[in-house]
């Protein structure tokens, strides 16, 4: 078994409670073992820095400063927390920014999707496959932060990113190329500036309904939450429908490993992906 510190992160223990039992799902099957941080703390991902730039590398600094006592490597699956960690790593390591806990910056800070995608990784899941996806065809959607700023994300092909595309290739699903694999979703604009909110997602689902795909994939729980939960607002702005179903990576990967929970994360969803699944004899 490898061992890992794991921070879920508030979304994964509340709205995308589907995202954090797929995560730990698929780890599980590979033999990783999660050792949830002690007494975590909101990272401040949504707001923090917008309201207190102290505040916003200390928020992170508190959690990582705990993952750095527990010495294992941290994985972080929401990419809006992945991004405050990294930003108080760059803040105490190259600024040498003083924190209130004792953080050296001396973890090793990982995103999931980053680690389940390394080749390596990627090699262990093809083992375990039990029902390739095949006939199945999706866009991926990496959404900003995951893939930047790459002076911290450390990704070289932040503007046309592949990796996501490579694992649902090795899982048997048809990635489908588009250009709006990192546009903005609107974030947190859906409570404040519900206009434009709309008008962003309402082009995003649209171009990738155009594709010809049968469903986005996401790895940023508030990319997922927002493409699903308001796609009906944007359908209704629109004035037409889209219908496209929004899964997690790791939902197709418990998928095609025989995940014994997987229609429990599907259920949650609002537009609901088991009959497309169900079309594709994937269920």
């Amino acid at each position: 078994m490898k061992d890992f510190s794991y921070f879920p992160g508030c979304s994964l223990h509340g709205t995308s409670r589907e995202f954090d039992e797929s995560v730990r799902g698929v780890l599980g099957a590979l033999g990783v073992n999660l050792h949830e941080l002690e007494d975590w703390t909101c990272c401040g991902a949504t707001s923090a820095h917008a309201l207190d730039e102290k505040l916003a590398v200390e928020m992170p600094a508190r959690n990582l400063a705990i993952a750095e006592k527990a010495g294992r490597d941290l994985l972080v699956p929401c990419a809006s927390c992945y991004s405050r960690f990294k930003g108080a790593e760059y803040a105490v390591k190259e600024h040498g920014e003083k924190v209130s806990f004792p953080y050296k910056g001396e973890v090793a800070i990982k995103f999931v999707t980053d680690y389940l995608c390394d080749k390596p990784v990627v090699a262990e899941v093809k083992k375990q496959i039990k029902k390739k996806l095949t006939g199945l065809k999706a866009v991926c959607y990496y959404g900003c932060l995951p893939v930047r700023p790459p002076k911290l994300t450390g990704i070289k092909d932040y503007e046309n990113p592949m990796h996501m595309d490579n694992l649902l290739k090795a899982l048997g699903a048809e990635p489908l190329q588009w250009s709006y694999k990192t546009d903005c979703c609107g974030a947190s604009l859906m409570f404040t500036r519900l206009d434009v909110f709309k008008k962003l997602i309402g082009k995003i689902l649209m171009k990738a309904k155009e594709t010809g795909a049968d469903c986005m994939v996401a790895c940023c729980s508030m990319c997922q939450m927002n493409m699903d939960t308001r796609q009906q607002d944007a359908e209704k702005d629109l004035g037409k429908a889209i219908g496209l179903p929004v899964l997690y990576y790791t939902e197709l990967m418990g998928i095609a490993m025989g995940h014994p929970d997987v229609e429990t994360w599907l259920k949650r969803h609002f537009v609901d992906p088991r009959p497309m699944l169900r079309s594709k004899g994937l269920l």
